[in-house]
């Protein structure tokens, strides 16, 4: 019995290796693709969306927006054309959540430094405050890479807009004026075709981890998707 299993020991590991090869096949063709949602107003917590699209069922993609940069360059949909990116508000001068989440957006800008399809967007909620020497100083102390992040002051209005019903990411109450405050943890990440795909708290590590396994599975996505 021993000479017989001797024998064919050879056959029998190959045979072994074959069937971990065929059911590892097997499962990766059975195993369903993931794919993530793509977000409506609808679907979003009211308190987050304005009221003039909470009845938004599809079809809903971010507004055209012109804003400027750190570097004092206007900044619109155009620098995003055919790019994934991640977007959040903030304020130079935020001492409670924003040192968190703008600490955790240079996490994501260094954990894909040279991923060329994936950008960054920071909107300023304090424009009137945060110009653009305020941006750029800001962006040297928290080690911005120009190329791949854009922190955003301008209208005021346009950007709470942009939060509101755009972003779907902050409190709906509030007109943009004055002494309207927008403060939110909400990270939005955004497709290719200006369309939301994902929410994560960005002041929770895992998240970060939650947000770019999902952006490697935007990236497989079919365009025609």
């Amino acid at each position: 019995m021993l000479q017989f299993f001797s024998k064919y020991k050879f056959f029998a590991v190959v045979l072994f290796i074959l069937s971990a090869i065929i059911i590892s096949i097997i499962y990766t063709i059975l195993k369903p693709k993931r794919i993530l949602q793509v977000y409506a107003p609808e679907m979003v917590n009211t308190e987050l969306v304005d009221s003039t699209v909470q009845y938004v069922r599809k079809y809903h993609k971010i507004a055209d927006f012109k804003l400027t940069n750190q570097n004092g360059k206007t900044i619109t949909q155009e620098d995003y054309k055919d790019r994934i990116y991640v977007a959040d508000f903030f304020f130079t001068t935020c001492q409670t959540i924003c040192p968190i989440m703008t600490g955790h957006m240079k996490e994501i800008q260094d954990r894909l430094k040279d991923d060329q399809e994936v950008l960054l967007l920071s909107h300023s909620v304090t424009p009137k405050i945060d110009s653009v020497a305020r941006l750029k100083k800001y962006a040297i102390e928290k080690g911005v890479d120009d190329s791949k992040w854009n922190l955003v002051t301008g209208d005021k209005k346009q950007i709470y807009d942009l939060a509101r019903k755009s972003y779907l990411a902050a409190k709906s109450d509030g007109d943009g004026g004055p002494y309207d405050m927008v403060h939110t943890e909400n990270f939005v990440l955004v497709d290719k075709k200006k369309r939301i795909r994902g929410f994560y708290d960005g002041t929770n590590p895992e998240e970060i981890d939650r947000l770019i396994e999902d952006i490697e599975v935007l990236k497989q996505e079919n365009p025609s998707e």
